[in-house]
Parts: C-alpha cells; structure tokens; sequence
C-alpha cells in the first residue's frame, strides 16, 4: 500500500461515517423523532448517536443544505418546520418535474431492469400493508430516485432527493389518513407495468396522480393549475 492510499483510507472512512450519521439524522427527522423547532446541539446528538461531534456538525450541515434543518449560532440546529402551505409548494415542484422526467425515461429503462423496478415497488407495497410510514417513505424515495436516475441528470435527481426529504411525513400521513396508503403504494406497480408496455402517456398521467394526492388539500387556485398542466401535456402529446 503506498503513503497515498494509506492517507485516502482515513479520510473514507470518515466519510462514510459521516454519510452514516447524516442518514441516521435524516430518519430521525422524518419520523419526527427529532422535534420541528426544537434546538439540537452536535455534543448532545454525538452522545446519542455514539459518535464525535465533528461527524455530527459534518452531517448536520449537509441537513442545512437540504433545508431540513436551520444553523442556530452558538447554540446547534433547528429542526425547520413545515407547513400545509409549504408541503403544497414542494409537491408543486415536484410536478414540474417528474411526471415529464418520467415520460422521457419510459423508453430509457433497460427490459433488464424492470425485475428491480418491480422488486422495489412491492417493497413500497409491503411496508404500506404494515402500516410502516417511515418505511414506506424510504422505500418510496429509493423507487423514486432510481427512476429518474433513467434521464441521465444527477442535479434533478438530487432535487427530488432534497425535496421528498423536506416533506418528511407529512404527505404520508395525509394519504394515509384518506385510507389511500395501500393504493398509493400499488401505483409504483402500475408504473412499472405502463414503463413495460412503453407508454409513456400513461406513466406521465398516473405519476402526476400518485404526487397530486401528496398535497395537504386541493384549493380553487392548484385546480385551476392542475387543468392548465394537463392541456399543456396533451398539446405535448399531439406535438410529438
């Protein structure tokens, strides 16, 4: 082993630890474990975690990035909170993005691959039947990601990333509360069916359906913009 090798080894190892608290910080968010407004300091989570404080403060910062936490000086990281208003303008975004991601990826998804997609899908399936909202959420994220992954653009990827991290739960629990938990969850095999059949129309149609539902409630205003999105797609449509 060179000296060069020999120093590349610390420095990924703590890389690696600090990607493993970051993860660890993430779902202890989401789950709510890790409270909305309430100031955490990195020697307090470093005791918790059993880990350092610079690992911490590492992790915490990438948080601050992805919005999930605010830097509170001299004190820690705040936990930011989110609100009905600020889940609506997250899934606004993310209708702008993936359903047209969605329909230029269908004919890029290798025939190979689609017994992955469909495995990722019915772990979706699974941890709705378990009523595991946290699991359900990561296993959504995976499924999502790895689709848009397809388009061959990292930054979007990586947006959808920081996005489906900001609405934590709260677009679950909104479905779940409807009693559509296990629908939705069924959707990601239907995508993988229409990404099978190559129609790109209908995988389009149903991802805008699957993110819509995440919104906390439909207004006048976010109608009106769901029919103008839609008759802009069939003008897509009739264009290509």
């Amino acid at each position: 082993m060179t000296g060069a090798e020999s120093g590349r080894q610390p420095v990924r190892r703590r890389e690696i630890l600090r990607e493993a608290v970051a993860d660890a910080l993430r779902a202890a968010v989401v789950s709510g474990e890790m409270e909305p407004g309430v100031v955490y300091s990195a020697p307090a989570l470093a005791a918790r975690f059993g880990v350092s404080a610079t690992p911490v403060r590492e992790a915490m910062l990438d948080l601050v990035r992805e919005g999930m936490v605010d830097s509170v000086p001299n004190k820690g990281f705040r936990v930011t909170e989110i609100s009905p208003t600020d889940l609506d303008h997250i899934v606004e975004l993310r209708l702008l993005i993936e359903p047209i991601t969605v329909w230029r990826v269908v004919p890029l998804v290798p025939e190979e691959d689609l017994p992955t997609l469909g495995r990722m899908a019915q772990r979706i399936v699974d941890r709705a039947e378990c009523g595991d909202l946290l699991g359900y959420s990561e296993a959504d994220r995976r499924f999502h990601l790895a689709l848009l992954a397809y388009g061959g653009n990292p930054a979007l990827v990586q947006t959808i990333s920081q996005l489906h991290a900001r609405t934590r739960l709260l677009g679950l629990s909104s479905v779940a509360r409807r009693g559509r938990l296990r629908a939705a969850a069924e959707e990601h095999q239907r995508l993988v069916e229409l990404i099978a059949l190559r129609d790109q129309r209908g995988a389009r149609t149903l991802m805008r359906a699957h993110i819509e539902q995440m919104r906390p409630e439909r207004t006048d205003d976010t109608e009106r913009a769901g029919e103008a999105e839609r008759a802009e797609d069939s003008r897509t449509d009739r264009a290509v």
